[in-house]
């Protein structure tokens, strides 16, 4: 059984969520998983993460990998074949398309297919001026004096 779960108190109460929100809110809409291709994703570092697709029977020409923003859309089109007669088709052989969010700052590093595993490397770089930095603290010897300015009433005639 599934419910869905009300995001709009979150979004009245905080700030630059946004995001995440969105994506919580598209998770829980989602009606139809698909079993096709499987896939692990694997944290191998800190910073880097793996997707291994098992995509058995479809060459490197046949897939398609794009990334827009911080989504990565890996997708795939069987060329040919279906002429032939099957008694029994048990191997899954149509397109597929299968989309991954991406958090900010995550980029793909390579790809690769081997034995008919599509290996997907990706890093999160975060910028210099994100990471955390440590800020010195100065006595109150040599901090800069500042004058309080006094703001002077008009006066009115009576």
């Amino acid at each position: 059984m599934r419910t869905n779960l009300d995001f709009s108190p979150l979004f009245r109460s905080s700030i630059g969520f946004d995001r995440m929100l969105n994506a919580l809110e598209a998770a829980s809409r989602a009606e139809t998983i698909d079993t096709w291709p499987p896939y692990d994703i694997v944290k191998t570092s800190e910073n880097d993460y793996r997707i291994v697709m098992a995509v058995a029977g479809i060459s490197q020409d046949e897939l398609v990998m794009t990334q827009e923003q911080n989504m990565l859309i890996v997708s795939g089109q069987k060329a040919g074949g279906d002429d032939l007669q099957y008694l029994h088709r048990g191997i899954a052989s149509g397109s597929f398309q299968r989309r991954f969010e991406l958090a900010d700052h995550v980029r793909v590093v390579s790809a690769g297919l081997v034995n008919g595993l599509l290996t997907i490397d990706l890093k999160r770089d975060i910028p210099e001026e994100m990471k955390p930095r440590q800020i010195e603290i100065r006595t109150g010897q040599g901090m800069p004096k500042t004058e309080t300015k006094q703001i002077e009433a008009k006066k009115q005639a009576a």
